[in-house]
């Protein structure tokens, strides 16, 4: 993981006007997001694994999940997360269904972020200042 300082650190803005104008650009409001907290995320790049800039933010006024929730940006960071090659060791067949867990393990989930994904990101950030510093 390596945060990136920017300027929309600490900003407040609403959650529908930043789903608005973030998801055309590519970016997803992450499934691990809580009543409280949660991620506008973009990726970068999924090969050998991937590479997302994340965007923290934090509910301030409502819930996430209600009308006119309003958020706080957090310190962008960019994650990397490795796959793990070949089955999963711990893939089980489930009991009754006969499915089997094909999800693997990461091999390492938080991976080193080659410099061309760090220039990325930077570039990543900046486009975000100007749309937030623009709206």
């Amino acid at each position: 993981m390596i945060e990136l300082s920017s300027t929309i650190e600490g900003k407040h803005y609403q959650l529908y006007k930043l789903e608005q104008l973030l998801k055309p650009l590519g970016y997803t409001i992450g499934g691990n997001w809580d009543y409280d907290h949660g991620y506008f995320d973009y990726k970068i790049d999924d090969e050998v694994g991937y590479q997302f800039l994340r965007v923290p933010f934090k509910a301030v006024d409502g819930q996430l999940d209600s009308r006119g929730a309003t958020v706080e940006f957090g310190k962008p960071f960019l994650l990397g997360h490795k796959y793990q090659r070949g089955l999963d060791d711990f893939a089980a067949a489930g009991d009754f269904s006969g499915t089997v867990n094909q999800f693997s393990e990461p091999q390492d989930p938080d991976a080193s972020i080659p410099d061309k994904y760090v220039d990325i990101g930077r570039e990543l950030v900046k486009e975000l200042e100007d749309i937030m510093m623009t709206n």
